[in-house]
């Protein structure tokens, strides 16, 4: 038997497991920091299959490196595991939280770190089998929705001598995310004002509620001069406690997104100083908080072919009448035409594609090809300037559904979810062991790094001084 036949009856043995791990965890929900269930249902796994456990690491509980092999090369696998607050959703086509308010897995974190889990246990159980060397990490990664789980990682060194790194993402195609993305500030701009009554004596307070206000117009008049592939947008997470009184505090939540570190800064440096002439406007004293920052991803194509070529040597998902059938009643939710502006991203034909569920294993699509600037952000781009790294994408959401949607939560707990996790396990695992025997692809992904570099050394983002706020 071929290691690559065993490796997947492996992973097809295995599936009840992997399914049950993914569904426990879909039903147990919590978010970044705080995915103590996952986090600890997963380590557990990976130390009862022998593999040697680092816990935690980078000063967060909920973080680990699992690791098993020896010898060169070491490629490491990422898993996530963090819901996002408000999307609790039951497996249905009908808006129905389990429990209003709380946390879901409208972005398929449960799938993610289940399907990188089940790659490490099956090249564990080739390599083991094969007698052959090297080394598997598996790194689980908190906190991906806030940014921050890898940055903190990547600044301990916890990424450092790896010689690449795979991962992948729930979606609703099978194909190579080959674009780059956007690095990211998060930053909370806070004014200390002075408190007043708002009829009696207005003349007496300075009103922190309208520097926050301030900000926001000067932002917004700044737009016009900010390129086109820069995104800046906020949220007040304070503005008062009551009109009839002039607000002594009050603070907004930025983030700034641009193709590369050194934009990022360009444009946050400005948004500061708008924050500071509102401040000087309105005699408040304003405080800058960093949350987070990340860098944008570096899409290794050495890698990244590797991973195509698995997918194909895979084959996609096999969705039957059932999986279709809540598909289209999940997509049927859908405001008009999301359907369609999906296909337009995509740039294939329909009948390339599969409706409602991707049927396909596609080459590079328009709106994640080579060379594309997508402007989300991730903390996979830290990692990324450290090792060669690529991601798949595989479908387990039908055509159209978003992310972080209460329809991505109900498909994230559905066969649909599942059979695309497991299409994920078999791609990564098939990509590892055929990294581990190509010495030369690894040679040329790093070049390529090397290149996209200039050869710097990676620089965290994140000040010396901050620490995540695990409590």
């Amino acid at each position: 038997m071929s290691r690559r036949t065993d490796t997947l009856e492996f992973l097809d043995g295995n599936r009840e497991k992997l399914v049950s791990l993914a569904k426990d965890i879909w039903e147990h929900p919590q978010t970044g920091f705080k995915e103590t269930y996952a986090s600890d249902l997963i380590a557990k796994t990976l130390g009862e299959a022998g593999f040697r456990m680092q816990r935690p690491v980078a000063g967060i509980p909920t973080a680990f490196v699992a690791e098993w092999g020896q010898g060169s090369p070491v490629i490491g696998v990422l898993g996530e595991y963090d819901a996002l607050p408000g999307l609790s959703q039951k497996v249905s086509a009908v808006k129905e939280p389990v429990v209003e308010g709380d946390a879901g897995h409208g972005c398929g974190h449960n799938l993610l770190g289940v399907g990188g889990l089940g790659a490490a246990l099956a090249v564990k159980h080739a390599v083991e089998s094969s007698g052959a060397s090297g080394t598997i990490l598996y790194f689980g990664c908190p906190a991906e929705e806030t940014l921050m789980g890898k940055v903190f990682m990547a600044r301990e060194g916890l990424f450092d001598g790896l010689d690449a790194c795979v991962t992948w993402h729930p979606m609703f195609a099978n194909t190579i995310w080959a674009s780059a993305s956007t690095a990211v500030n998060s930053f909370k701009l806070s004014f200390q004002g002075v408190t007043a009554h708002a009829a009696a004596a207005p003349e007496a307070g300075r009103s922190a509620l309208d520097a926050v206000m301030l900000t926001d117009v000067g932002v917004n008049f700044m737009r016009e001069h900010m390129p086109t592939d820069v995104r800046v947008h906020c949220v007040v997470t304070n503005g008062g406690l009551a009109p009839n009184i002039v607000p002594e505090f009050a603070q907004s939540w930025y983030y700034v997104r641009a193709p590369g570190r050194a934009l990022v800064k360009q444009v946050y440096e400005r948004v500061l100083n708008v924050a500071r002439g509102a401040a000087m406007m309105t005699e408040t004293r304003l405080e800058v908080q960093l949350v987070a920052a990340c860098h944008d991803v570096l899409p290794n194509r050495a890698i990244g072919d590797v991973l195509l070529r698995s997918m194909k040597q895979v084959g996609p998902p096999e969705f039957d009448s059932a999986d279709t059938a809540f598909a289209e009643q999940l997509k049927g939710t859908l405001p008009a035409g999301m359907a369609d502006d999906a296909m337009k991203k995509l740039g294939l034909p329909r009948d390339k594609v599969g409706d409602p569920l991707c049927t396909a294993v596609l080459d590079e699509v328009a709106s994640m090809a080579r060379g594309v600037v997508e402007p989300v952000s991730t903390d996979v781009g830290d990692v990324s300037y450290i090792t060669p790294t690529a991601e798949l994408v595989a479908c387990c959401f039908p055509l159209g559904v978003p992310l972080h949607s209460w329809q991505a939560t109900a498909s994230s707990g559905s066969q649909i979810g599942f059979k695309g996790m497991m299409f994920a396990a078999k791609t990564l695992a098939l990509t590892v062991l055929e990294l581990l025997d190509s010495p030369e692809t690894l040679r040329v992904a790093r070049e390529e790094l090397d290149a996209a570099t200039g050869g710097k050394p990676y620089a965290c983002p994140l000040p010396g001084e901050l620490k995540p706020v695990v409590d």
